[in-house]
This record gives C-alpha cells, structure tokens and sequence, in this order.
C-alpha cells in the first residue's frame, strides 16, 4: 500500500506539524502531542477533551474548536495517547469549571484516560470522566470490555462541546454526555482493510468478492465475512442491527470528582422505537466517496420511515475513518429538544463547522 509519508517515525509529528501552519486559530504542541484552542485556557466554561490513536482523522483534533472540543490528543496510529498528554493538554485548557474527558471504550484508551483524570484531579481541577459504548456489532473483543466506542463520539462531542460553550456546568454536561451515550448506537463494515504506516501491510486480508461486517474502527474483525452485496442490502443488514437491538444494561466506571476515587454506574440503553426523532450520521471509514453515502443514506431513509423513526437531522462524510478503509458506518442518536438545539449551535473547527 502506497503512502504519503516521509519516515514512519515522523509521520504524526510532520502531520501535526502541517495542521499547525494550516490552522493557526488553533495551538498545537510537539511534545507532548495535544491540539488546544487557541483562546485557552478556557476561564469560565468546561474544557471537553478527547483523544484517541491517530488514522481517524477529523476525529479528534479536526474537532477541537469553539462549539465542540476545548483540545484532543493524538496517539501514534490506532494507538491511544499517553497519559502525560492528556494531564498536560487539561492543564493548558482547563479553568475553574473543570474537564470532562470523553473517552471511547478501548481498554488503552480507558486506562490512560483514567490515569489521566487522577493526576488532574490531584492538582485541584474538577474532572469527570464519560465513557462511550455505542457499537452493537459486539459486546466484547480483544480490545475492549463490552462494546465498542465509535460513531457516537462524533455526535457526543458536537453537543456537548455546545452546551460546554452555552455555560453548561461540569455536572449538567457529564450528564448529558451520558445521554447522548445512552441515545446512540452505531455499526460499521469494511470492502477493504487499511495498512498502517509502521506496518507496511493490510491489517487484514479480504477477497475481492468479500466484506467484512461489523468492524471497529482501528482494522478490528467484524461479526462475519460474506460475500459482496448491494448498496441497499449493506445498509439495510447494518440499520437493521442497529434498530433491532435491545435493550442493553451494563456496568461503566466513572469518576468521583467528589469523593475523589472510582464508582460504578448502572448504564442501560432503551431500544429505539416508532416516533423517535433521530440523528443520522453516515460515515465514511476513509475511501469511501460521498457519492456512496449518499447511496446509504437513501436507503437509510427508507427504512427508517418503515420503522416510524423521524430522521431530524444528519450528518454525512468522512468523520471517523480508519485511514484508507473503504468502507462506512452507520449512527443513529436518539434526539430530544435539547440534542437537537444544542446540535444546531454554531461550531468552528476544522472537520465540522456551521453557523459560526
């Protein structure tokens, strides 16, 4: 697989570097790794910080920006960020009214972000911590326990970086990112794998006739490999899962700012249903063209409107790839009057950006 790429060890740093000198209403620190908005830190409002492994681009630093993200951290390829970068980009972001790190279920993810927290709340901070869990492909895998956190976040960050910028206290806004969490629910497939650069090979081997069902977002197994389909077969095999899905209970740690220690919370995730307005969010995993999703989002439609669910907004394109995967995912996020106005705010980032 051809790459545009200098050395493999200088790959995130050169692109960071290039994000800088494109984006100048941004900060961007080369060690260690973290995007910040440029008018941090922020005195007065919540600084909501993600991050992941790079190879996902927008998602997360192409988010940091009034209206969503107060900063993100970048790990190598499909691998998370330190703990010291996130401690460091709270640290240059955060005020008074505190950090809310959003963080994705992958166990490298979980365990820094974790880190992370501790060390910020021993300096006196408020922090909380929101985990997301949206993927109905599975319930466990080599990289996680319990499902999958994946388009979701794309969603969850929009609005709650919204109702951070509305003045949303850190309480108010870890619980509606609980919401969003428990609104959503997304699953994905790939026609090819993607190679990363350190390796130099597809992380995994597909027929020319074969698709892979129900991957993650960093080259993981699906559910099943099968033959190829139609468009509307693909999505209607993928809204279908994600529509018939049940209710879904399960146990997520957060943590006590106020106690200072780690609790458990009961999460449970109520099935869609006839009347429910929605967000629909068609991704793309990297090589996938518009003009394809546009093909999924039709179908999309069609089915929804079988199903009696109300799409009231949506969003379409490459938001949350997998590098070069051809491939795509399908979100839909529940969504009550306060998603919805809170959706509609104004957002000035790089990857996303309305009303600003």
């Amino acid at each position: 697989m051809k790459k545009l790429i200098n050395a493999v060890e200088n790959v995130i740093l050169e692109q960071l570097q290039g994000m800088a000198l494109a984006h100048p209403e941004l900060k961007v620190s080369l060690e260690p790794k973290y995007i910040i908005r440029a008018d941090a830190p922020l005195t007065d409002k919540v600084a909501v910080i993600s991050g992941g492994g790079s190879g996902h681009e927008p998602m997360h630093g192409g988010f940091v920006g009034p209206g969503m993200l107060a900063a993100a951290c970048p790990g190598e390829v499909f691998t998370s960020p330190t703990p010291d970068q996130m401690y460091e980009a709270a640290k240059a972001v955060a005020g008074a009214a505190g950090v809310l790190f959003i963080i994705k279920n992958y166990t490298g993810d979980v365990l820094n972000f974790e880190m992370a927290a501790e060390l910020v709340h021993g300096d006196g901070t408020p922090v909380q911590t929101v985990l997301v869990d949206d993927d109905v492909a599975v319930k466990n895998s080599l990289y996680t326990a319990g499902r999958r956190g994946v388009g979701t976040t794309v969603i969850l960050e929009k609005i709650v970086g919204a109702a951070a910028e509305a003045g949303y206290d850190l309480d108010r806004c870890a619980e509606l990112a609980r919401k969003v969490n428990r609104y959503g629910r997304s699953m994905g497939m790939a026609l090819t794998s993607c190679t990363v650069p350190a390796a130099g090979k597809p992380t995994f081997e597909l027929g020319a006739d074969e698709v892979e069902i129900g991957i993650g977002i960093h080259g993981e197994p699906g559910q099943y490999r099968e033959t190829l389909r139609s468009v509307d077969d693909l999505t209607t095999t993928l809204a279908t899962e994600i529509l018939d899905d049940l209710a879904y209970s399960r146990v997520l740690r957060e943590w006590d700012r106020v106690n200072g220690a780690w609790v458990e919370r009961e999460e449970v995730d109520e099935p869609f249903a006839a009347g429910d307005q929605v967000i629909a969010f068609v991704n793309s995993m990297g090589g996938t063209p518009l003009s394809e999703l546009y093909s999924v989002y039709r179908k999309l439609t069609e089915i929804c409107a079988a199903r009696g669910i109300i799409i009231a907004r949506n969003l379409i394109g490459p938001y949350i790839t997998s590098l070069e995967m051809q491939g795509f995912s399908i979100t839909l996020v529940k969504a009550d009057a306060e998603i919805l106005s809170l959706w509609d705010a104004p957002v000035k980032t790089p990857g996303l950006r309305w009303g600003a």
